[in-house]
């Protein structure tokens, strides 16, 4: 027998012993109810490698808001409900570790993000970084010239190539000028940009490795040691290649602004006043944490950032009389003189249900990324294990009839009145000291992303060779980010003063 096969073998058996000693430990315990698995492997068949979001909804409507899977004998707990996640967020201390995740945190890398960042100090120190620069109200409000400015670029991008194929990389430019700007003081390039390219990649292979069961090294850790060229193990290849792109992706902008301030050119950035401020022989500890930070910032929010436009574009396609509404209240309240601005935003009540409801109608993160329990704990009554990974189905909360009627109807009226539904904010963000950082930059890009675009466009259903209307459906790719499917749309002025406007600004 070999030693190879040997040491296979100890391991399967360990795997073998280790399950029955949890199965016998965890039938003590008041689980959360869930589908029933086979011996051994327990739901690792079950659990989807798709919009797993779906099958949760579908698991939901059967065993209700919490729900229990075993996956070789670990606990994954689903949240499908929003009433429960508060009640993990009440718990955050105990809820807000990440697993160790073997596929995109141990072999590709990701867990030097800001993200995958197992709880404690290193976590504290990152998001105390991040904070200082996009954490409160009036750091926003000193980056609202840089968010304006950016904007307009992308009204004139789209003006100059108003094809809906082109859609999608507008929109990823306007993202990548203002975080790169804000983080790296790296102003984007017309046409072809290398650092937009680079994290473009980088975030599609993070959405692809941190999806729950795609990958068997999740479930059964011993498979990274194997040989790259045994057959079944081409994900070490592929891991290896991603962690080369998310090295890249944390050094190529971080050098460029090194270099920037060594020449005496560096632009006010998040990187830039990082270490100016530090000057005395900041530690290789800071050094790292300040880079993988500034990584953290671009990789969490341009993906984010354009999904959530990118679904509005489709939402004023298919609900043309949101955007006349819309439309109506900024001729009302801006005229058509200017573009609207952030001093606008207490008198356009409307436009900004807009953007809450495309928070809500275009979930980007459907299930979020997954939470780890730090300690055994209860939640209603149910028994979550030490290690349990935690997986809050957003995109279910986020279209509960119970809470949002008619949830597929793009309704920006929901969130007005005395009496608005259930605050999305508190539920696509994510919950506990996970809770995304970066969120009062996101609203404030959408804003004017929505508030400039619908003041001198027209979104517009496009029509075929027959001149019959092309309705597109609102479907959404697979991953941790997710983004509508690609769709056809026209995009036209207003009028030749909007034209006008958008050429002058």
């Amino acid at each position: 027998m070999s030693e190879s096969f040997h040491t296979l073998l100890v391991l399967v058996l360990g795997a073998i012993g280790l399950y029955y000693y949890i199965a016998k430990k965890q039938s003590r315990v008041r689980l959360p109810p869930g589908p029933k698995g086979l011996p051994i492997i327990g739901n690792v068949a079950d659990v989807p490698t798709e919009q797993e979001w779906k099958t949760y909804a579908e698991w939901g409507r059967k065993w209700g808001g919490i729900i229990h899977l075993s996956l070789m004998g670990q606990p994954l707990i689903i949240l499908n409900s929003a009433d429960i996640m508060e009640e993990f967020d009440k718990q955050g201390a105990n809820y807000s570790d990440r697993p160790v995740l073997q596929m995109g945190g141990e072999l590709v890398g990701f867990n030097n993000l800001l993200g995958l960042t197992r709880y404690g100090s290193r976590l504290r120190s990152y998001r105390k970084q991040f904070s200082r620069f996009v954490g409160a109200p009036k750091n926003i409000q000193s980056l609202q010239p840089l968010i304006e400015e950016e904007t307009r670029k992308f009204l004139r991008r789209t003006l100059e190539n108003s094809g809906s194929k082109k859609l999608i990389g507008n929109l990823r430019k306007l993202a990548g000028g203002i975080i790169l700007q804000l983080t790296y003081g790296y102003k984007v390039k017309d046409g072809q940009d290398e650092f937009v390219d680079l994290i473009e990649k980088n975030n599609d292979n993070f959405s692809t490795a941190l999806v729950p069961g795609a990958f068997l090294v999740d479930v059964f850790p011993w498979l990274k040691y194997m040989p790259e060229w045994l057959p079944g193990t081409g994900f070490l290849k592929s891991a290896r290649q991603w962690r080369k792109t998310i090295e890249a992706t944390a050094d190529v902008p971080y050098t460029y602004t090194v270099n920037q301030i060594t020449a005496g050119t560096a632009s006010l950035s998040f990187v830039s006043t990082g270490l100016e401020d530090n000057e005395a022989s900041p530690s290789p500890e800071y050094l790292h944490g300040l880079k993988w930070t500034a990584a953290s910032m671009y990789s969490g929010g341009a993906d984010t950032t354009v999904s959530i436009e990118y679904g509005f574009f489709l939402a004023m396609v298919l609900f043309p009389e949101v955007q006349k509404k819309a439309q109506a209240e900024i001729d009302a309240v801006v005229g058509n003189d200017r573009l609207p601005s952030f001093a606008d935003i207490p008198h356009l009540p409307y436009v900004n249900a807009v953007a809450t409801e495309i928070l809500r109608w275009n979930c980007v993160a459907p299930s979020g990324i997954p939470h780890s329990a730090v300690e055994d704990g209860h939640i209603n009554g149910y028994f979550i294990p030490k290690g349990a990974v935690i997986v809050a189905n957003l995109w279910n909360m986020l279209h509960d009839p119970e809470f949002y009627p008619d949830p597929f109807k793009f309704d920006p009226e929901r969130h007005l009145g005395p009496n608005p539904q259930r605050d999305v904010r508190k539920i696509c963000f994510g919950f506990g000291r996970r809770i995304c950082p970066g969120m009062l930059l996101a609203d404030a890009s959408v804003y004017s992303c929505i508030a400039m675009s619908l003041a001198v466009f027209n979104i517009e259903k496009a029509v075929d060779g027959n001149g019959i209307p092309i309705t597109p459906v609102h479907d959404n790719t697979s991953g941790i980010i997710s983004f509508p499917k690609p769709y056809e749309c026209v995009i036209k002025p207003r009028s030749e003063k909007a034209a006008s406007l958008i050429s002058e600004s």
